[in-house]
């Protein structure tokens, strides 16, 4: 089973990723992009990194507004897991939008 990460650790990591919080044992992000068709995008280009790694962010779609939250259910919260799925959603981002 994957390690969480103490909260000093998950306090380190939001310092790295400034755009996310921490939320309810998951690491959370709001994004907003310029259409629907570009946050599909990112959705899409989301779900084929998560696919690929084995570990799926949950993803609330209001038309162009993006939330992705990265927990690992099975551990009951952050692992090393989520924090490389956010940096890789930041990236995803930032060359989509």
């Amino acid at each position: 089973m994957a390690e969480l990460l103490n909260e000093e650790k998950v306090t380190e990591v939001l310092g790295r990723l400034p755009d996310w919080r921490y939320e309810h044992d998951a690491l959370v992000r709001t994004a907003t992009l310029a259409s629907f068709p570009d946050a599909i995008r990112v959705v899409n280009r989301v779900a084929e990194v998560a696919e690929n790694d084995n570990h799926h962010p949950d993803i609330d779609i209001r038309y162009r507004t993006l939330t992705f939250r990265c927990t690992t259910h099975s551990a009951g919260g952050v692992t090393e897991a989520d924090v490389s799925l956010a940096e890789e959603i930041d990236g995803i981002i930032d060359a989509l939008s």
